[in-house]
């Protein structure tokens, strides 16, 4: 695999920070962004923008009006259609270089089961703790990172999980119940900054620069502004295993 004399003017700017060699690992990495709303949006521009070789992404949404004030992906001329057949059309114009998937189906097991064993990394751009906790499950089982984050208000979070090395996502929000989906209610930027950041935190595992959020949840607050980063602590690994099981076998929910 090379680059051809388009990618070296397309990625110019950033080939002289990553070089040759981590164009061409973003060029063979695939990714899964499971959603395509407020945090995919920005997700999905970034990825596709910066050439990573394939992404398949998730959701079976239409556009609403209410989604226009945060998903920067649409106009009101998308109303009523698919997101991710509208975000396909976007992303295909802006780089014709990656591999695009879109993939408009509700998120369950098997879907996750069919799709996680075939990608590098997995990236939560959900809205839903019910939705989460499925993809938690599926790239724990297949041993694959997860970038995380969520949105509400003024506020997000955002962790990375590496089976093995880390808890699951269960364990870290052991505390939060799969609940009833509902309008997430949140500020224009909120998803934008933190869609950001999980990017970064994707570079991050593909290019191997800096420290990724592994065991760590950072927690962002616009209000003051302010960034936090907690450090997870546990007793011992069976008290990880409780709620995320082995790593490369089904989590215990699944049983």
């Amino acid at each position: 695999m090379s680059l051809s004399s388009v990618e070296y003017e397309r990625y110019s700017r950033q080939l002289p920070i990553i070089g040759v060699e981590g164009q061409l690992k973003l060029k063979k990495t695939s990714i899964l962004v499971a959603g395509a709303g407020g945090l995919a949006s920005t997700i999905l521009y970034y990825l596709t923008a910066a050439g990573v070789g394939r992404i398949v992404f998730i959701d079976d949404g239409l556009v609403e009006l209410s989604n226009l004030q945060r998903q920067i992906l649409y106009n009101t001329e998308d109303i009523g259609r698919p997101k991710v057949l509208a975000s396909y059309e976007k992303l295909r114009k802006l780089n014709p270089g990656v591999t695009l998937e879109p993939i408009q189906a509700t998120i369950s097991r098997e879907l996750l089961d069919k799709l996680v064993p075939s990608v590098d990394i997995v990236v939560d751009a959900l809205d839903n703790w019910e939705t989460r906790f499925l993809l938690d499950e599926s790239t724990w089982r297949y041993g694959k990172p997860l970038v995380h984050a969520g949105v509400g208000e003024y506020y997000g979070q955002l962790t990375v999980v590496i089976p093995g090395k880390t808890p699951c996502l269960r364990y870290l929000f052991r505390s939060v119940g799969g609940g009833e989906r509902g309008r997430v209610i949140v500020m224009a930027h909120i998803p934008g900054l933190l869609g950001l950041l999980e990017v970064n935190e994707v570079f991050k595992l593909i290019l191997g620069y800096g420290s990724p959020l592994a065991g760590k949840i950072l927690l962002f607050n616009a209000k003051t502004p302010s960034i936090d980063l907690v450090e997870v602590k546990y007793e011992n690994s069976e008290e990880i295993e409780k709620y995320c099981g082995e790593p490369g076998v089904n989590h215990p929910s699944r049983e």
